[in-house]
Order: structure tokens, then C-alpha cells, then sequence
């Protein structure tokens, strides 16, 4: 889990520190197209075990990433969404500052100077 607190001041750094994994980045994409569950994710991901993929899925959720969502039926069935902070597909999520702002919680411009504004 990462402390927000520590998270470094750069958008751009806290991007790539929060899903710099080739499994985190492909796991956002998928994501990005709505609530999926887990075995749309692991046949969309392609050659990733259910060990990794549970992993990533686990610690992206203890970071504030992903949603997961379990729902009492048998057989259990369990989704999983973007948050919904992070969620919206909108531009801001193809530009890495812009999603590193979001993933700070903040909409601010952060180690920028005022003659790259």
C-alpha cells in the first residue's frame, strides 16, 4: 500500500510509481472500459497467471486504484472497476501528469515552473 504522503511531488512520477508494472498498465486499460471480472480480465490480458493477476488486482486495490466488488452468490462472483476518482475515461488518463494530479488527489500543478505553464 502507498502512502499518499510519500508519494513523490511530480504527477508524472506518481504515475509511473503506482503502475510502472507491465501487469498494472494493461490491467488500467482493460479497466478503463468498465466493471470487469476477473476471468474477463485474465482471458483479456492474455499470458498472465492468476497468481500475478491477483496479486496486481490486490495491491491496486490497497493503493487506492481499483474497486473490487464481491457479490454472495454461488458461485461467488467478483468485479472489478477503476475508482471512481480514476475511473472516468476522459483525456486526463491518456496524459500522465494529468492522471498523476488525479492520483495525488489534487488538480494541481506540482514541480512545474512558471515558464513551462
Amino acid at each position: 500500500m502507498v502512502d499518499v504522503n510519500t508519494l513523490p511531488a511530480c504527477p508524472v512520477e506518481t504515475t509511473l510509481t503506482l503502475i510502472s508494472d507491465k501487469w498494472k498498465i494493461l490491467i488500467v486499460r482493460d479497466l478503463l472500459d468498465g466493471t470487469k471480472r476477473f476471468s474477463e480480465l485474465r482471458r483479456s490480458i492474455g499470458n498472465i497467471s492468476q497468481k500475478v493477476l491477483t496479486s496486481n488486482l490486490r495491491q491496486m486495490e490497497a493503493d487506492g486504484l481499483v474497486h473490487r466488488e464481491v457479490y454472495a452468490e454461488v458461485p461467488p462472483r467478483v468485479e472489478y472497476s477503476l475508482t471512481k476518482h480514476r475511473a472516468q475515461p476522459e483525456r486526463r488518463h491518456r496524459r500522465p501528469a494529468r492522471l498523476g494530479r488525479a492520483l495525488q488527489g489534487a488538480d494541481r500543478r506540482v514541480g512545474r515552473s512558471a515558464r513551462t505553464r
